[in-house]
């Protein structure tokens, strides 16, 4: 291997954060975008918060489509992860549409 930083890939240069490869790695980017459009986190590009009930609505619709087809095939670990964060935006959700109130 080349020891010239110069000669070095522009990656291996990079000081961005790379995630661990596991579950949480699909799931979380998910949840987080989730939390955006349910006006709970500010919007990185906008610095601002910011309701889309509808496009949050897709995005729990896609975890929950996620969480049935990988049925029998998570660890348990990535499964309890999986349903807290379900039900937490889903809590969230009916809060924001008024379906209850706490």
């Amino acid at each position: 291997m080349n020891d010239n930083p110069k000669a070095r890939p522009e990656a291996e240069n990079s000081q961005e954060f790379m995630p661990p490869l596991d579950f949480s790695s699909i799931v979380f980017p998910l949840y987080t975008q989730a939390l955006i459009k349910l006006g709970l986190l500010e919007d990185p590009k906008s610095n601002q918060l910011e309701t889309n009930l509808e496009y949050a609505k897709r995005l729990i619709d896609i975890l929950d489509l996620l969480k049935d087809r990988t049925k029998g095939n998570l660890e348990p670990d990535e499964e309890n992860f999986l349903e807290a964060i379900l039900s937490q935006l889903k809590l969230h959700y009916l809060k924001k549409i008024g379906a209850i109130k706490l």
